[in-house]
């Protein structure tokens, strides 16, 4: 059984269905999303601490945070959260991956709630969190302003929301779906459609339409040699986004 919206696009469940047992697979097809995870943790703590004022150099810096990880997958970020301190909600539509993540969970003696829903489904039963993250998803949503305006009424007044996912644009064509499905194979093929990636622009404005400013813009870039991945000024292929009420202060970093 699968969750059921209009934002779902059937194609993309059925990919992560059959991909739903490797996700804690360091070095099966969802290797690049573990290398990626060290580096969005590192990026949303820091975040996180400075729109908070909590202590980063604490043992548990997101204690006390209620956090939601929209398009849960298997739990990498969800993990990554629940260590920091936070309390976690993943959420998903494929449910294998909620399987999977409640199992590597346990194992891991990680209390995280998770749950077969959408983020519609969710905002229709009047919870806010602290934080919304909606890392890699937005690109595999078929409704966008629907759902982004479901995520936007799940941010708790002076909450932070989180955005990642990759820009359109032919370099990003090139490089995420040319150069790492089918030259490197870094990912299974048909992992990404080129006319699903979203310019932050288009984000930008959507947030915004919801009452939302970007406070923070930056590039993510890879390192093909090493497999490693940093930020970058540069947001032509992958980049992440902080927003937060259009009240809570002036964007800090409003460039695309």
């Amino acid at each position: 059984m699968h969750a059921s919206s209009n934002s779902i696009d059937p194609r993309e469940v059925r990919h992560y269905d059959r991909l739903a047992q490797t996700w804690w697979d360091t070095s099966g097809p969802f290797w690049p999303l573990h290398r990626l995870n060290k580096l969005r943790s590192g990026y949303i703590k820091t975040q996180l601490c400075r729109h908070f004022g909590l202590p980063a150099e604490a043992a548990a810096p997101l204690k006390g945070l209620t956090v939601l990880d929209v398009g849960c997958g298997g739990g990498i970020l969800a993990e990554s959260m629940a260590r920091l301190g936070a309390h976690v909600l993943g959420i998903d539509v494929v449910e294998k991956n909620i399987a999977i993540a409640r199992q590597h969970a346990e194992a891991s003696d990680l209390q995280i709630d998770y749950q077969l829903t959408t983020a519609e489904s969710l905002a229709g039963s009047g919870l806010m969190f602290d934080v919304v993250l909606n890392m890699e998803v937005v690109e595999h949503v078929s409704d966008l302003p629907g759902f982004t305006g479901a995520v936007c009424k799940l941010l708790k007044p002076g909450g932070m929301m989180f955005v990642a996912t990759i820009n359109r644009t032919a370099l990003a064509w090139l490089i995420a779906i040319v150069g790492a499905e089918y030259i490197l194979r870094w990912m299974p093929k048909g992992t990404h459609r080129w006319a699903m990636f979203r310019r932050p622009d288009e984000v930008r404005n959507l947030l915004a339409v919801n009452g939302l400013m970007v406070k923070d813009l930056v590039g993510v870039g890879v390192d093909p040699l090493r497999k490693q991945m940093f930020l970058t000024r540069l947001k032509s292929v992958n980049y992440m986004l902080t927003a937060s009420h259009a009240l809570d202060g002036r964007p800090e970093n409003p460039t695309p």
